[in-house]
């Protein structure tokens, strides 16, 4: 009997391993989508007393204490070859990026948040290439654009009071993406867990001098529910990333939608905001649009291999 809840474990186990790789990389996509949407309910909720700015600060700084594995992981040549600046600029890009969605997360209701945040692998497709020499060509441009057009959707510039938690949005979506433009240069050269770690210190680095400016003694409800969230954004990182690990690209894209109706449901239930129409027909148009893209994406590849 002691050894019951292990037999089922390794039975639950062995049922998901015999999951077709795709359906499985569904499910690990659809269940960080659920983390990322609890993880912004609680950013949401403290970001009505704390500052936003404060906020993603102390976020990263708890997140250091979830990234010692990957501090572990390190090696002498990490430390000797790291390209610091490259990493400081990363971590200058990210953090800000952090800053405009943390703030845009204290004023704009959930769904409407994780529908604009759809638009960063647009974005990062186009800067593809520009520095990366990748080609783009008038199939790609259309579903760029169509992103991009989604995202207006859901705003309505000129039909709708645009409020300033939507334009930050707008511009951390196309900094998030030039932060992944150096982290790609960067795994050419280093190890991912170079990568992730000095991310995390760089970040806590340049989020604690904006932080100084606004800071007050946060209460301890406060500081337990950010360091919650630094717990299911790592969590929130690591199923996604399994999601990746075991499926097609093209295939996990569309799950990325789910996490709308978790951002929508949740919204509900605690801050009793409903998205609008314009919401989820923006969102489908973006999400339309990663997804072609990363269909041609695996076509592409295909054509390679076989090659």
């Amino acid at each position: 009997m002691a050894n019951m809840p292990l037999i089922v474990f390794r039975d639950l186990r062995s049922r998901f391993n015999a999951i077709p790789p795709n359906v499985q990389g569904m499910i690990w996509i659809a269940l960080s989508g659920l983390v990322f949407s609890c993880f912004m309910a609680i950013v949401r909720y403290v970001g009505a007393t704390l500052d936003p700015i404060q906020t993603g600060f102390l976020r990263y700084a708890f997140a250091l204490f979830f990234m010692a594995p990957f501090f572990m992981k390190l090696r002498p040549s990490d430390l000797r070859g790291a390209k610091l600046l490259m990493h400081a600029l990363r971590g200058f890009l990210h953090g800000s990026g952090v800053l405009l969605w943390f703030y845009a997360m204290s004023r704009m209701p959930l769904a409407e948040v994780t529908a604009m945040g759809f638009t960063a692998p647009v974005y990062t497709t186009l800067l593809a290439a520009l520095f990366l020499g990748e080609v783009i060509r008038l199939r790609r441009i259309v579903a760029i654009a169509l992103g991009l057009f989604g995202a207006l959707v859901i705003i309505r510039p000129g039909f709708e009071v645009v409020d300033p938690g939507a334009v930050a949005m707008l511009l951390a979506a196309p900094i998030f993406a030039c932060a992944d433009i150096v982290a790609k240069k960067l795994t050419v050269t280093e190890t991912g867990a170079a990568v992730v770690a000095y991310l995390s210190v760089f970040v806590t680095i340049f989020t604690f001098i904006p932080a100084l400016y606004v800071w007050r003694a946060p209460t301890v409800e406060e500081l337990v529910l950010v360091f919650i969230t630094a717990g299911l954004a790592t969590l929130g990182h690591l199923l996604m990333t399994q999601g990746f690990k075991v499926a097609e690209m093209s295939a996990i894209q569309p799950i990325k939608f789910v996490q709308l109706v978790w951002s929508a449901l949740i919204g509900f239930a605690i801050f009793g905001e409903v998205p609008e129409i314009f919401t989820w027909i923006g969102a489908a148009i973006i999400v339309g649009s990663i997804s072609y893209i990363a269909h041609r994406e695996a076509v592409a590849r295909r054509k390679r291999a076989g090659t």
